[in-house]
């Protein structure tokens, strides 16, 4: 594979197994199964925040190792406590606040 326009290749990839196998990460299938949106998202954020070396190869080795890292977060914990996604930021003594305008049908 070239490693050079690695970032373009990833723009096809599709399905959470397919960035594992892209990046030639090892990954437990139901750990996948069961959290593949928030590994994702935490891969996301991390390639987002991570500053990538230039080099080739150490260059496809930061975000593989990136992925595994997501993976891993979701191995040793759960998607409720990671709280990736904003339905799981909202404290739960606070009610959550839906304006009645959202509710009225569009035009």
């Amino acid at each position: 594979m070239n490693t050079l326009d690695w970032e373009t290749e990833m723009q096809d990839l599709e399905a959470a197994e397919d960035f594992f196998a892209f990046f030639e990460v090892p990954f437990d299938p139901h750990v996948v199964c069961v959290n593949r949106l928030h590994i994702l998202q935490r891969f996301h954020d991390s390639l987002s925040m991570a500053p990538l070396p230039s080099e080739s190869v150490p260059r496809f080795a930061a975000p593989a190792a990136l992925l595994a890292a997501a993976h891993q977060d979701f191995v040793d914990s759960t998607p409720s406590r990671e709280k990736i996604f904003r339905v799981f930021q909202n404290t739960p003594n606070q009610p959550a606040f839906v304006p009645l305008a959202a509710l009225a049908p569009k035009p």
